[in-house]
C-alpha cells in the first residue's frame, strides 16, 4: 500500500470513534426522550440515515484504499480517486445532519444537497477506480 493510501486509511480510521460517538448520541436521544428527536420523524429519519451512511461509507472507503494502488491509473488520477471516495463519507452524513439541525425543522434545508454531492463523488470515484482495475 502506498504512503498516500496508508495516510488516507489512517485518517478514515480516526473518524470511526466519531461515528461511534454519534451512535451513542442517537441512543441517548432515544432513551432520554430528547425533544426534537423522537417527536420529529423527519429529523429522526435523516439523522439515522446520516449515522448509517457515515459508518458504511467509511468502511467502504477503507476497502477501496486497498484497490487504489492496484489500479492502472496515473498518480494524479489516483489522488483524485482517493479524494472523491473519501469525500462521500464526509459530505453525505453532513447533508443529512445539517439539513435538519434545529429541533423544529420539519423539512430538510438546502444543505440536503450535500448528500447529492457526496453521492456524485462516490459514483465518480468508484467508476474511475473500477475502470482502472479492469
Amino acid at each position: 500500500m502506498s504512503p498516500s493510501s496508508l495516510s488516507t486509511a489512517g485518517v478514515l480510521l480516526i473518524t470511526v470513534p466519531t461515528i461511534a460517538f454519534g451512535g451513542v448520541s442517537l441512543l441517548t436521544f432515544l432513551m432520554r426522550n430528547v425533544p426534537g428527536y423522537l417527536d420529529n420523524p423527519v429529523r429522526r429519519g435523516l439523522w439515522r440515515a446520516g449515522h448509517a451512511h457515515a459508518g458504511v461509507l467509511v468502511l467502504f472507503s477503507l476497502v477501496a484504499m486497498l484497490y487504489v494502488d492496484q489500479a492502472d491509473l496515473s498518480a494524479p488520477l489516483r489522488t483524485l480517486v482517493r479524494a472523491l471516495i473519501v469525500a462521500a463519507p464526509i459530505l453525505m452524513p453532513l447533508g443529512f445532519f445539517l439539513s435538519v439541525v434545529r429541533p423544529g425543522d420539519t423539512k430538510p434545508s438546502k444543505l440536503i444537497w450535500l448528500t447529492v454531492a457526496g453521492g456524485v463523488c462516490l459514483a465518480a470515484g468508484t467508476l474511475i477506480l473500477g475502470i482502472g482495475l479492469i
